[in-house]
């Protein structure tokens, strides 16, 4: 992956207050492809314990458009247009494991798939999918170097 996009998804992370508030990790990052780490933490959670619905929805989120981001030229950053999510069990355990994927990427669209794995003991369970779409948009006064 170019240097500068990679350090494109980076900033754009970084510079995200509520990835630092939920203490979001990246975990890793390959061309089309973002896994992002969130600790356990009570203050993430709902009425019964598990992780919030809302937690789980945004670093998946976040997964999906770093991955399409890594696709888009250096001067650009990304905009979800829209997703799908299916909760598919409740997720309780140490951390919760968010993948992005590019499955195609387009000149102004990209669609994404997004899966969140909660890790309890060791033991990772897919707790929910997404399907999104982002938009790439061209920062004005930027240039690709």
């Amino acid at each position: 992956m170019d240097h500068a996009i990679r350090k494109n998804l980076q900033d754009c992370f970084v510079q995200q207050p509520l990835m630092r508030t939920l203490g979001a990790i990246v975990g890793s990052v390959k061309d089309g492809e973002v896994v992002i780490e969130l600790p356990f933490h009570e203050k993430l959670t709902q009425h019964h314990g598990f992780f919030h619905a809302g937690v789980i929805t945004t670093i998946m989120d976040n997964a999906c458009g770093g991955a399409a981001l890594s696709q888009m030229p250096a001067n650009a950053t990304v905009l979800t247009v829209e997703y799908k999510v299916n909760f598919l069990s409740p997720a309780k355990g140490d951390k919760l494991i968010a993948r992005g994927k590019v499955l195609k990427s387009g000149r102004a669209l990209t669609v994404c798939q997004g899966e969140v794995h909660v890790v309890l003991d060791g033991e990772e369970k897919l707790v929910a999918t997404m399907l999104a779409t982002m938009m790439c948009r061209e920062m004005p006064g930027s240039s690709a170097e």
